[in-house]
């Protein structure tokens, strides 16, 4: 094939005025602009997917989903949460979360308490059976995790972390 019979690359529309008014740094126009390799979202998502495989063993053999061990490792450190926050810090939709929560339950893995603030919400507590999942699956997650920072020092992690978290308060912020 000649190259110029090579199909063109299909371009996305361009930025809305809105972007383009923004008051922050010059923004490229298109994805292709920045690449894949620069563009911070693409790259956590990369990050994520890898980090949930390399642990999908682990979960199999205790009978776990993603959202299902996401919930358990953020009970496991702020126990008895309303679904909704358990939601934002899982980092799972709230009717996928619901489902995954249905059966922690009947595995009895979790339990449904009312919120003694509000009587119309309800909270989540890790049982003893979800705690030793989790402790099951804490040195799985703490390999990966160091796996992850492998030839990276203290103050570059230190300094990423930092980044990270200014980051999610910008999105915070911001309502993205």
């Amino acid at each position: 094939m000649r190259t110029d019979e090579l199909p063109t690359r299909a371009r996305a529309p361009q930025l809305t005025a809105e972007a383009q008014a923004h008051d922050g740094p010059d923004l490229p126009g298109h994805l292709s602009d920045i690449g894949l390799d620069a563009f911070a979202p693409y790259l956590m998502n990369r990050i994520m997917g890898r980090y949930n495989a390399a642990l999908r063993e682990e979960m199999a053999a205790l009978g776990l989903s993603t959202p299902q061990m996401r919930a358990i490792a953020v009970l496991s450190v702020r126990d008895g949460l309303q679904i909704g926050r358990l939601a934002v810090y899982a980092v799972v939709e709230q009717s996928t979360l619901s489902r995954a929560l249905d059966q922690l339950e009947r595995d009895g893995k979790v339990r449904r308490v009312p919120d003694p603030a509000d009587s119309r919400a309800t909270c989540i507590l890790l049982t003893p059976a979800g705690h030793a999942d989790f402790a099951r699956l804490w040195p799985h997650m703490a390999e990966s995790y160091t796996r992850m920072f492998s030839g990276i020092d203290d103050e570059e992690k230190r300094a990423f972390v930092g980044t990270l978290r200014k980051m999610l308060a910008n999105i915070r912020r911001n309502e993205f």
